[in-house]
This record gives C-alpha cells, sequence and structure tokens, in this order.
C-alpha cells in the first residue's frame, strides 16, 4: 500500500469523514510537487513544511485530517468558484481545482510575497482542469480581477471577521469556511450568505496559525502580538478558572499598555545580554505587574509558549512562538 492510500485508511479508522472526490484528488495530486521537505510528518498525519521565509518564519501545508475537514465541510461540486484565502504552498489550490473540474475556478489570495511567488511557481507544474489564478490582497478591490460571483470562501487561517472585500463577492448562497476567533484558539465556522444576512454554523473548536505571516513573523517580545495573546489566553482561562474582577481588570489594562507602546520596539535576539533583557521596553512592564501578575503566570503558561517570568530566556536553537501552535494544527 502506498502512503496516501494508507494515510486515508487511518483517517478514516480514526473517524475522520473522507468523502470519495477527496481522497481521489489525494491520491492524484502529488503532495510533493509543493513543497521540497521531506514528507515523512505528512504521512504522520502532521503539518509539514514548504517554506522558511527570509525572517525565519515556517510556513506549512496543513495537516492532511485538517485538509480533508475543510474539503468535506466546503461542499465542492463541479463548476464552482472557490476564493483560497492564505496559499498553503498551492495544494489546497490544486486539490479544489481537481474536484471543481474544467468549468471550475481557483482564487488563491497571498498577502506574503514569498509565499505567493512559491504558490506560483509549484501551481504551475500541476496540470489544472479548470482556472487557478494567484493574486495579492490589493487585486480583490477590482471587480475586473475575478470576473464571476464567487461560491465559496475558504481562510486557511486565524481570523476574526470577514474582510469587507470578501464578504461582497460571495453570492447568495454561498458560504466562508475558516477559524474565526483570537491567536491562540478559533472556532471553525461556516458563515453562509442568505440575502443581506450571514448564518453562522459552528464546525468546533481548532488553532490555527495566523492569516498573515507577517504576523509569525514578528518577534515574541512584539507588544501588539503579546497582547492579541494575552486577551486571548484571558479569555479562555476566564471560562475555565473563577478569578476576581481586579486581576481580570488589571490583565486588561495590562493589554491596554502593551497596545498603547510604539510599534518600533527593537526585538531581542540571541545576541542579547542580561542587560539588554532587562533594559527592555516589554520586559519592563511585565516586571512592573508582576506583583500581582505572578500567580496568573502558571495559567498563562499553558497557553503562551513564552515565559511571562523570565521574558528573553532562549537560545537561538529554540526560539519561542508565542502562541505556542504550529500553522493549523487542532
Amino acid at each position: 500500500m502506498n502512503p496516501m492510500d494508507d494515510l486515508l485508511e487511518r483517517l478514516q479508522e480514526n473517524g475522520i469523514h473522507v468523502n470519495n472526490e477527496v481522497a481521489q484528488a489525494m491520491k492524484d495530486v502529488f503532495i510533493g510537487y509543493f513543497t521540497d521537505f521531506v514528507l515523512e510528518p505528512f504521512w504522520h498525519d502532521r503539518p509539514v513544511p514548504f517554506l522558511i521565509t527570509e525572517s525565519d518564519a515556517t510556513k506549512t501545508v496543513s495537516a492532511p485530517h485538517m485538509i480533508v475537514t475543510l474539503l468535506h465541510h466546503l461542499e465542492l461540486r463541479e463548476g464552482q468558484h472557490v476564493l483560497l484565502i492564505g496559499a498553503k504552498g498551492g495544494y489546497i489550490a490544486a486539490l479544489i481545482d481537481y474536484i471543481i473540474g474544467k468549468d471550475g475556478m481557483v482564487t488563491v489570495v497571498e498577502p506574503h510575497p514569498q509565499v505567493l511567488e512559491h504558490s506560483s511557481e509549484r501551481l504551475e507544474f500541476h496540470e489544472s482542469k479548470g482556472t487557478i489564478r494567484v493574486i495579492t490582497p490589493i487585486s480583490l478591490d477590482g471587480e475586473d480581477e475575478l470576473n464571476r460571483a464567487v461560491d465559496r470562501v475558504l481562510i486557511t487561517g486565524a481570523i476574526r471577521e470577514i474582510p469587507l472585500s470578501v464578504a461582497g463577492l460571495v453570492d447568495d448562497g454561498g458560504f466562508v469556511l475558516g477559524p474565526f476567533g483570537g491567536p491562540i484558539q478559533q472556532q471553525l465556522m461556516k458563515k453562509e450568505r442568505q440575502g443581506v444576512q450571514w448564518m453562522d454554523t459552528e464546525l468546533g473548536p481548532v488553532v490555527f496559525g495566523p492569516m498573515d505571516l507577517h504576523e509569525a513573523e514578528r518577534g515574541p517580545l512584539d507588544p501588539r502580538t503579546l497582547a492579541e495573546h494575552i486577551e486571548d489566553a484571558l479569555s479562555i482561562i476566564v471560562g475555565l478558572v473563577e478569578i476576581d474582577d481586579e486581576t481580570v481588570e488589571r490583565i486588561e489594562e495590562l493589554v491596554e499598555s502593551l497596545r498603547g507602546m510604539p510599534a518600533d520596539i527593537p526585538q531581542l535576539d540571541e545576541e542579547a545580554t542580561e542587560e539588554d533583557i532587562i533594559e527592555h521596553p516589554v520586559v519592563e512592564l511585565l516586571m512592573a505587574e508582576m506583583e500581582w501578575l505572578s500567580p496568573m503566570l502558571p495559567l498563562f503558561g499553558q497557553l503562551l509558549s513564552i515565559d511571562l517570568e523570565n521574558p528573553g530566556d532562549w537560545d537561538d536553537e529554540d526560539t519561542p512562538m508565542v502562541g505556542g501552535h504550529e500553522d493549523l494544527v487542532p
């Protein structure tokens, strides 16, 4: 049995619904065309990298069970126009193209220039059944770029709401599928357009990486990133344990203080000295709040990979990833 047949069989044995169209697409569209990295993680149902950016951020093709799940919930039909927000190396676009056929169209919108270039190049080697285009978000503002209404939208990174530039493109009866929520945890949602209304269907909790790879390239002590993660962690924690109102207010004030810091604060690197760490503005702010924040550290430690008690304490082989997850890991 070849690796893909074995993988699909194991997914089905573990309760993952794999319809015939998706299974055939995954058998015929070779994942190896879209990455030069070793495929072993993919065969073990893990994400596989397809690109490491100039800023050392790793971008991955999603884990197979998540790919199958997303394609299942997209309810793909021949001849549809599918808008894919986030290229994922081109692999998911190729699978969708295979399923929707010669009268179908896949429009891929990718904000990161390196990912866009990689995905465009790899899709050139894919024998497209229909039409596949890879464009930048700016191109969404021009109606002529799309030529036709959109039946399905798949968003492949964490997002809080449907972008206005996307919402107006979805045809009546079409829907948007994506992970809606904060940077730590989201809800996979199907948002169907019915006239001027959007009808939501929750499909379960997931953990996706950021929609825009530039967010992943921010340092772990970037104040905006840290504010977003602390805020998201707080929303999860208050649903699990009882926290007094004063502590919640102080955490909210800390979040606002982080958001109010300059966006151009220099980041620490592996050459940072202990003095550099202590004098870093974000570290100074955290240390000033440590008296009341300290009892919360074990809870935040479960959700944030950066140690708030010892920020900056890492080496170049173990740089933390704020949020504690890789891209699209459920």
